[in-house]
């Protein structure tokens, strides 16, 4: 889905490590072969998703964000009763809360039109009426942060230069601006201190390299101050400010092989060790005072968070809960209140208030639909097989529950988006469509994926297509070696950067896989590179040192581009794209699907009108998971034409 424009990772992302060993021990997920009713994807997608949580500033009510209209709109949730009441009413374009003013019953939001990306931020006055902030058919526009004092906003916008975001002050009275910083060098804008004096700049050199500079909004003549000298590669990113505006909180991986959160002291000038685990620091943020503090790590595709009382200087103990990841903190301006999503593989986020003086503790919403029965969803385990070069590869196996070696189950190889993404634990309505109708899924996390260390992350460089995509081969042979799995039935699904690698397979190693199915992937790196949206200025060198640079690597671009072997695909194909796509354009997966039909190769195409990168209205949703299985029992498991009667659905 939509990636944050500040993070490199993950850019062709399918919207947040490297395993070089055996990481925690994994509980072995107890298997008892069973049948389970079968789900048609209107039925799980009729779970509703909810995101984002902000107080407002009397602490009665949340805003949130929520699709269970099927378009995503944003609503005010009332604490004493749960009752969900409307701020928006679309019925196209997808709107996400960002918060409440912080003295009435005004709200910010953003949204684009039909995922091109473009995002705009909107007020929506107490009367209902809305406000664009940020206006301009080409504009796109991040909130970044209120002041401290809660007179001001701040908002990056690339309305002066598609290529640059700028900065500029809010007034929260009347909404007028000052620009405060102008970006003429592709600056990566991270942060505001609350005083409004220091932006945290993130310089991004490549995908190994970087840099945090500080610009003194008070005196701007000054040039950007330089906090991270350093000597060789390193990767240095802001994560925020302290609350009194003295310290910089940053992530960095230059003393170690994972990213250690380090604090820099803007008075004088000293670095000092904040944290460091055993795996990544995702994020660090504070509460209002910084009596709190919240970080987490990537510990092995799940979010592992502490929550610390710094004034007792011991962990805040949070209610007991199943095996599930806490998510998107959020601590009222009293500091008496917490409220945070819970979300597990077979149970979509929920929010929850918990009361951080009393420790009372509840849950606001129900999102999965009360037709499923979570005992029938299926929770991954975490898996790690050697690939052809005997690196252990981290996956997620979903086991469909009426396996079994007398009863063996076709499967698929799920690759994620980016180049840098990671298959995490979560809930994931297509993954459980698959899984209920009878197919093994392994979510493989190849090398280049993040959160197992750099050396795991950068493995990859400019070898996409190749060592990545053995390791989706060898993904293949682990399942032919689980005696639940049907060997001779095994497909590859991915997409965006996985779309890539679905198409990848059936272009360079035709006869790896059974069946494929490329959600918006790349298949012409040259075209791709050179059509980058201008917006991402900030990380086009890394993108280029990830993948290579269109004007010196054009041999092996074209060697690792789908299109260019389109020829050899011999196995059927689906291929399902946005037609407002910015990242992988519509033409992308066009000029795919016409060369792979002149192969008399099965292929079926599937396109959204008003869809972008990743698809966010449900209806979609439900119609792009249909057609997977759709296509899957036509090519994957077709039934012979004597079979037995299909089993009886939930939904019948």
């Amino acid at each position: 889905m939509t990636q944050p424009r500040r993070c490199p990772v993950a850019i062709l992302g399918w919207g947040v490590l490297i395993l070089t060993g055996c990481g925690a021990p994994q509980p072995v997920v107890r298997h008892v072969p069973r049948e389970v009713p079968v789900y048609d994807a209107e039925t799980l997608y009729e779970t509703i998703t909810y995101t984002r949580a902000s107080f407002s500033h009397d602490e009665t009510r949340i805003l949130l964000s929520s699709d269970q209209t099927g378009v995503f709109n944003v609503y005010s949730l009332n604490l004493a009763d749960g009752r969900l009441e409307p701020m928006t009413r679309s019925a196209r374009h997808s709107m996400f809360a960002i918060g409440w003013f912080p003295h009435d019953d005004r709200a910010l939001y953003s949204a684009d039109q039909d995922g091109n990306e473009l995002t705009h931020i909107f007020v929506r006055e107490i009367t209902g009426k809305t406000v664009d902030l940020t206006p301009g058919k080409k504009t796109k526009a991040e909130f970044l942060r209120w002041s401290g004092d809660r007179r001001f906003f701040y908002i990056a916008t690339n309305e002066r230069d598609p290529k640059h975001f700028d900065v500029y002050r809010y007034s929260e009275k009347d909404y007028t601006r000052e620009r405060i910083f102008e970006n003429k060098e592709a600056w990566s804008v991270a942060d505001i201190s609350r005083d409004g004096r220091w932006i945290a700049l993130d310089r991004i050199r490549n995908n190994v390299d970087s840099d945090i500079y500080l610009w003194d909004v008070w005196f701007p003549e000054k040039p950007a101050r330089h906090v991270t000298p350093h000597q060789g590669q390193a990767e240095y990113r802001t994560l925020t400010f302290t609350p009194d505006c003295r310290q910089l909180v940053y992530a960095t991986d230059a003393h170690g092989e994972y990213r250690q959160g380090w604090a820099f002291d803007m008075i004088t000038g000293e670095h000092r060790a904040l944290l460091a685990d055993a795996w990544d620091v995702m994020f660090v943020g504070y509460s209002e005072t910084g009596r709190y503090r919240v970080h987490a790590v990537n510990a092995d595709a799940r979010t592992a968070v502490t929550l610390l009382d710094r004034a007792a200087n011991k962990p805040v103990e949070l209610p007991k809960l199943p095996s599930a990841d806490i998510t998107g903190m959020t601590i009222s301006r009293s500091e008496n209140w917490l409220a945070f999503y819970v979300a597990g593989d077979a149970s979509p986020a929920d929010l929850h208030l918990f009361n951080l003086q009393n420790g009372e503790y509840r849950q606001l919403t129900r999102a999965l639909n009360p037709k499923v029965d979570p005992k029938h969803l299926v929770t991954a385990q975490v898996v790690r097989y050697p690939s052809f070069d005997g690196l252990l590869i981290p996956a997620l196996l979903y086991r469909p529950w009426n396996s079994s070696p007398q009863k063996r189950a076709p499967a698929l190889v799920w690759v994620h988006g980016g180049p840098g993404g990671q298959s995490r634990h979560g809930y994931n309505a297509t993954i459980q469509h698959l899984v209920n109708h009878g197919y093994g899924v392994l979510a493989v996390n190849n090398r280049g994926s993040s959160g197992y260390g750099k050396r795991f992350y950068h493995l990859d460089d400019r070898n996409h297509g190749e060592g990545d995509l053995k390791d989706c081969i060898w993904g293949r042979r682990y399942l032919e070696a689980l005696d639940w799995v049907d060997g001779s039935r095994i497909g590859i699904i991915g997409g965006s950067y996985g779309g890539f690698m679905v198409a990848a397979a059936l272009t360079r190693e035709p006869e790896a896989f059974d069946v494929g199915i490329n959600i918006f992937g790349v298949t012409n790196w040259l075209r791709t590179l050179n059509s980058i949206p201008p917006w991402w200025s900030d990380i086009r060198e890394a993108l280029f040192a990830e993948m290579g640079d269109p004007k010196t690597d054009e041999p092996r671009l074209r060697r690792i581009s789908p299109l260019e072997n389109a020829s050899r695909i011999t196995r059927p194909m689906l291929v399902v794209q946005g037609a407002n796509d910015p990242r992988v354009l519509k033409v992308e997966s066009d000029d795919l699907v016409a060369a792979a039909r002149k192969n008399g190769v099965p292929v079926e195409y599937l396109v959204f009108p008003d869809e972008g990168h990743g698809f966010l209205k449900k209806k979609n949703r439900i119609a792009a998971s249909e057609a997977y299985v759709k296509f899957l029992r036509e090519y994957l498991t077709p039934e012979p034409p004597d079979s037995a009667s299909r089993p009886t659905r939930a939904t019948d």
